[in-house]
Formats: C-alpha cells, sequence, structure tokens
C-alpha cells in the first residue's frame, strides 16, 4: 500500500475534505511537538545543578549568567533550525524534513548526558535546538495544509498543548528523580526518546497533498527570497514581532520560575522546582487550548491583545506579590502558566494563515524561529539582570514581561483572517 493512501477511516479519523492520512498527520505532528516539550523542559530542571556541579559553586549571581547563555544559544539554533528545516520543507517536503528535524533534537539532547564544562552544554543546546526549531515550522504547515478551516482553531489548540503535555511530563519525572548536582546527567538520556518516532514519521505520514500540487503547479519554490521581499515582507515582519514577544515573555521570565523556586527554597526541596514546572505545564497546556479556541470565536487580533493585558498583569502580581514557596504561589505559577502559554495556541494558528502554500514552512517558520532570536536577547537580558538585582529572578522577571506592552499596541497593525482559506 502507498503511504499517502494510508487513512484512519477504521477508526473514523478523516477531515471534512476527506484528506487520507490527516489523522496520522496530526498524530505524529501532536507527539513531534510533545517530545520538543519533553525536551525544552529538560534544561530548566537541570539547569542549576548542573552548573553548580560543573563550576563548584553554589552562587547564583556566578551560575545565572550561563543559565542565560545556554538558553540563548538554543533560542539561536531553534531559529537557524527554523529557517533551515523550514527551507528543507518547502523544497524536499514537510515529511522528510520533520524526520530529519525530530532526529536531531532527540539525539543531540542525549548527548548531553556527557557535558563536563558549561560550554559543552552551550553547544549542545544549539544543535539540539536546530531540530526543535524545525519540527514547529513543518509540523504546523503539514496539519494546517491537511485539515479544513473550520477545524483549524481546534487544532492550532493541540498544537499549542501538545509541547507542554511533554514539558509536563519530564517535570512529572523530576518530582520521581530528584535532579541534584550529582543526578542531573540522567535527566538527559529521557531526550532520546523522540528518535523512535522517526521511524513512525517516514514509515506512516502522509506528504500534504497542498504541497505536491504547488509545486506540480509552479516548480521548486524559492521560499527565502520570496518571505523577505515584497508583497511579503510586511508580514514576515509582523509574524516576526508577534512571535518575539510572547517568547521574550517567555524565555525572559517564565522559564526562570524553577530556578527561582528551587533558591526560594534554598535547595532544601530538590523537587519543588519540578513541582512548579509541573503546575506551570497543566497551566500552559489549558492556555495553549484557550488561546487558539478564543481566537477562533473572537478573531485573531482582539484574542492577542487579551492575551498580552492578561499575561502582563499576571507576571507583574507573581513577580512582585510572592517571597516564599507557598500554595499561593503555585496557583498563581498555574495562572501565569495558562496566559503566556496561551500564546502558544494562537500563533500557529494565525502565522500559516499569512503565507501561501508555497513558501509556507519557510515564512512561519522564519516568523516563529527569528522570534527566537530576540527571546535569546532577553534570556541574556535577564541572566544580567538577576546578577544586576543580586540574584533576585522575581525582580529580573518583572521587568522582562514588559515586553507585552509592545505586542498590545502592535497587534492593530496586523490583517484579521478569521473565516478565510489558507493562501494558495
Amino acid at each position: 500500500m502507498d503511504r499517502t493512501s494510508l487513512t484512519l477511516e477504521t477508526s473514523g479519523l478523516r477531515d471534512d475534505a476527506g484528506t487520507r492520512g490527516a489523522g496520522l498527520v496530526l498524530l505524529a505532528a501532536f507527539l513531534g511537538w510533545m517530545f520538543d516539550g519533553l525536551e525544552m523542559g529538560i534544561f530548566p530542571l537541570a539547569a542549576r545543578p548542573a552548573l553548580q556541579q560543573m563550576m563548584h559553586t553554589a552562587d547564583d549571581a556566578t551560575v545565572a549568567p550561563w543559565v542565560g547563555y545556554i538558553t540563548a544559544s538554543f533560542l539561536l539554533g531553534a531559529a537557524a533550525g527554523g529557517l533551515v528545516f523550514g527551507w528543507l520543507g518547502d523544497r524536499i517536503g514537510r515529511v522528510r524534513s520533520m524526520s530529519l528535524s525530530v532526529l536531531c533534537y532527540s539525539l543531540f539532547t542525549g548527548v548531553g548526558f556527557f557535558a563536563a564544562a558549561p560550554w559543552h552544554l552551550l553547544v549542545l543546546r544549539f544543535i539540539a535546538a536546530l531540530g526543535m526549531g524545525g519540527e514547529w515550522s513543518l509540523g504546523v504547515a503539514l496539519v494546517m495544509e491537511c485539515w479544513p478551516e473550520s477545524r483549524r482553531p481546534l487544532l492550532a489548540g493541540l498544537i499549542g498543548a501538545a509541547s507542554n503535555v511533554g514539558f509536563a511530563l519530564i517535570a512529572g519525572l523530576g518530582m520521581v528523580f530528584k535532579v541534584t548536582p550529582q543526578s542531573w546527567r540522567w535527566v538527559m538520556l529521557a531526550g532520546v526518546a523522540p528518535a523512535v518516532l522517526t521511524f513512525f514519521i517516514r514509515l506512516f505520514v502522509p506528504e500534504s497533498q497542498k504541497w505536491k500540487q504547488s509545486v506540480a503547479a509552479s516548480g521548486p519554490a524559492r521560499p527565502l527570497r520570496e518571505v523577505t521581499s515584497p508583497p511579503l515582507l510586511s508580514v514576515t515582519l509582523l509574524a516576526v514581532a508577534f512571535a518575539s514577544i510572547a517568547l521574550i515573555g517567555t524565555w525572559g521570565s517564565v522559564q526562570w520560575i524553577p530556578t527561582w523556586v528551587d533558591k526560594l527554597t534554598g535547595g532544601s526541596q530538590p523537587h519543588a522546582k519540578a513541582v512548579s514546572q509541573v503546575v506551570s505545564s497543566l497551566g500552559a497546556i489549558v492556555g495553549g487550548m484557550c488561546g487558539a479556541l478564543l481566537a477562533g470565536r473572537w478573531g485573531r487580533r482582539v484574542t492577542y491583545f487579551g492575551l498580552c493585558v492578561m499575561s502582563l498583569s499576571l507576571c507583574a502580581v507573581l513577580f512582585r506579590g510572592f517571597h516564599a514557596y507557598t500554595p499561593g504561589l503555585l496557583g498563581m505559577i498555574f495562572l501565569v502558566g495558562a496566559a503566556t502559554a496561551a500564546f502558544y495556541g494562537w500563533l500557529p494558528l494565525y502565522l500559516p494563515e499569512l503565507f501561501p502554500t508555497r513558501v509556507r514552512a519557510t515564512g512561519q517558520g522564519l516568523g516563529y524561529n527569528l522570534g527566537r532570536i530576540f527571546a535569546a536577547a532577553g534570556a541574556l537580558g535577564s541572566g544580567k539582570l538577576v546578577s544586576h538585582f543580586g540574584g533576585s529572578y522575581a525582580r529580573a522577571g518583572a521587568v522582562a514581561t514588559l515586553i507585552y506592552l509592545l505586542g498590545m499596541g502592535l497587534i492593530w497593525f496586523a490583517p484579521e483572517t478569521k473565516g478565510k482559506p489558507l493562501p494558495e
């Protein structure tokens, strides 16, 4: 049987347009995003104990800059991966490129087990992130091209939730397996698990018919040139801006929460950072679904504005109002996780609606992952802020989340795409 003829008719999973294999496409993409989140969740758990062990110090003012450097290298790698693998996806197909991206991020995360110095982690996180950035852009393009417009908000919500399911899974592992300066290396091996997914993708997942038709009609695209030239240049810049604001808010503040919680407990409760990560991830799962569903109901622009207002307000309460590890703190972490992660349901809904099929993977990959470059600058800046504020993660986080003010104004310059078909 030809791969493109595989269906899920026996289980009733088939989209309204009769696209064959749509259920398999969604399953593969969901698992890819889930493992993507698992990979991202490894470093917040392992960062502080790993660097303490490598640098032979418990001083946060010394450790925090390296957390920022390694986080920045991850974000830069993801940006490069979104561009490289997105370009490959538009040239050789979504499925083959997605297999390569998953293999890249799983293997190089696992190699982190052997890291002996902070710069080793920096290099390995950069290479692993190449695959993570590519998987996002390819999976989004593939799913949105295989399912009809009426399903896009729900699918985008699943996309937004999937990575946080993985983030919660690795945090759950951290609750059972205490991550300390003596044990952090074993957590890195969990990152090898997604390698198995590549075989499933190559054997069973069908290629995008929209992409095949586009290539047959106009030949191979020149995607990078198109998305960086008029008339697509303006929407590419908007995509970069909207992704940057969400990513800076996350990587400049929210990703520091487990490290902040670890400091609040004085390291006396090694499970506390894992608990905070689980709580944040559960909130993010809810938020990722809600962000896309609200955009489907209220429209893309109003929803983005509302998410910026909520994220700014809740982060201000969290970072300025709590000074001890309490149930109230965990409750607020849940709300912050939901609000700030809602953007990751909104982005996979909106970005594909800005670009035509022949350049969609490159356009949304460039938009989302160039945002990670600015987020990398935010992560570096947050590391410096922590040092500037004498090791205060909370004060640094409160400053970083002011970025949402920019999003509240910029969204009104963007087109509204609710109810419109994907550009061809």
